[in-house]
């Protein structure tokens, strides 16, 4: 079983980590004195053994910022990039904590190369990545294949228990195999993508003695939460490492904010990072500045597209919509005029569908490569939308979802995008408007400014042309 050897293997980390530290170091003294690429005469100063006499505290001290930066947590279902991150942020604490030892606490140490300890910090970033990415690449191969894996129970038969199967089977490099499921409502021998339902959650009381399983992971319904304490009771004798997956997620965002109040733990229901003013700041600067570019990058193809529609079919170039925006206030929303003229009650029956005969020969395509939307940066630049975001709907479409879809109206806590998480995915035009919320909720609760770079990156090769798009 895993647990049995996660100790020797975090040793084995930490001692691989060690040898990096020390090797980069040792590289980075050679390449400062002895490579030639450097004015050299510190080398005279110190002698090498005074440089690697600091090993003895360089280490050491390396090895705790790892393990402070959370570096020897199973990495089963985290991300490189995360891990990259701490390996970053590690590095430069202790590059200013060496700095502050050296030239603070011992005066034989001030002559010790600033420049060496930068390489020395861009080495040990680079060796430890490498190093990690080999590691984390070994393990991932001998889960799919069926070694190193990590025993599971569930514990209550919910949907917080059907997402995590999914995600499980979604991914066999993080090596978690699932045994069964207790539940107390759900028959016997039911079951959910081959993990059966094999009894009670009293069961528990025979299965844990038998030290069989790694995990278990208390997945219950609401209906059965007054069953939690006594299910964790049980567990925490055993002494069986337990996880609870609550079954809120259709109520709770996926990174709740939590506060403290004397030691009562508050969560707040929605954490939308875009509430946050500076971050409304940056992402309003990324707005502006993008929309600028990209009305002076596409202006020719504006000024064609413009052409078409006005000389292909009558009516005006372009097209103006009220959609429901930020904070649920409507606005015109432009875009180049895709359809024959219509009045306002024929354009609002019905969404537009394949084969749509309203659709113009030119429209098809403006629409299919999605150049009826580049008008919209000019609704950027006045501040109606953003670069990145859902995208806005019809007030009458508005009032129809909020009452079918739980949730719809979060996506107005943010202005509506020219692009969005949803439609890179290819949720747009006649597609699940449910999985189309879903992926919008995700994109307000985890909103960074790399997201949103992210996403317009992935625009131009998957948000353009889409078969969903009529």
């Amino acid at each position: 079983m895993i647990k049995n050897n996660q100790k020797y293997f975090n040793q084995l980390h930490v001692l691989i980590d060690g040898c990096i530290v020390a090797l980069s170091y040792v590289l980075a003294y050679q390449i400062r004195f002895f490579s030639g690429l450097f004015y050299a005469e510190l080398a005279g100063k110190l002698p090498m053994a005074t440089y690697m006499f600091n090993l003895l505290v360089i280490v050491p001290l390396y090895l705790i910022l790892f393990y402070y930066n959370e570096l020897y947590t199973p990495k089963r279902g985290t991300g490189r990039l995360g891990e990259i991150w701490r390996i970053f942020r590690a590095n430069v604490i202790g590059m200013l904590v060496l700095l502050s030892m050296f030239y603070l606490l011992n005066n034989q140490f001030i002559h010790i190369s600033r420049l060496m300890l930068a390489i020395f910090s861009v080495l040990n970033v680079i060796l430890m990545t490498l190093a990690r990415t080999i590691i984390r690449n070994i393990l991932q191969r001998m889960r799919k294949n069926g070694h190193n894996l990590k025993h599971i129970l569930l514990v209550g038969y919910s949907r917080a228990a059907e997402q995590y199967i999914d995600r499980v089977m979604a991914n066999p490099e993080w090596g978690y195999q699932i045994h069964a499921i207790l539940d107390d409502v759900v028959p016997r021998g039911a079951e959910y993508r081959g993990i059966k339902v094999v009894g009670a959650i009293d069961n528990l009381e025979y299965i844990l003695p038998e030290n069989k399983m790694d995990e278990i992971i208390i997945t219950l319904p609401l209906s059965q939460y007054e069953d939690l304490q006594k299910i964790v009771s049980m567990c925490e004798k055993s002494g069986v490492h337990t996880k609870f997956v609550p079954d809120y997620s259709s109520v709770i965002s996926s990174h709740p904010y939590m506060e403290d109040l004397q030691g009562l733990p508050v969560v707040n229901i929605r954490n939308v990072p875009l509430s946050d003013s500076y971050n409304r700041v940056f992402k309003r600067l990324m707005d502006i500045l993008g929309s600028l570019f990209g009305i002076i990058l596409t202006s020719p193809i504006m000024l064609i597209a413009a052409l078409g529609v006005k000389l292909t079919s009558k009516g005006p170039v372009i097209f103006k919509q009220t959609r429901i925006g930020f904070h649920n206030k409507p606005f015109e929303m432009y875009k180049f005029r895709s359809m024959v003229v219509q009045t306002d009650e024929e354009e609002a029956s019905k969404w537009t569908t394949k084969e749509d005969p309203r659709v113009t020969r030119i429209g098809r395509f403006l629409r299919k490569t999605s150049l009826d939307e580049l008008p919209q940066l000019f609704n950027i630049l006045k501040g109606d939308m953003s670069m990145v975001g859902p995208r806005p709907e019809r007030p009458q479409f508005v009032e129809k979802f909020k009452e079918e879809i739980p949730r719809y109206m979060v996506k107005h806590q943010v202005r509506p995008g020219l692009t969005g998480w949803a439609q890179i995915n290819g949720f747009r035009g006649d597609t699940s408007i449910f999985k189309r919320v879903e992926y919008d909720i995700y994109y307000i609760e985890n909103w960074t400014l790399g997201f949103d770079i992210k996403i317009i990156f992935l625009t131009f090769f998957k948000g353009f042309i889409n078969k969903n798009a009529y």
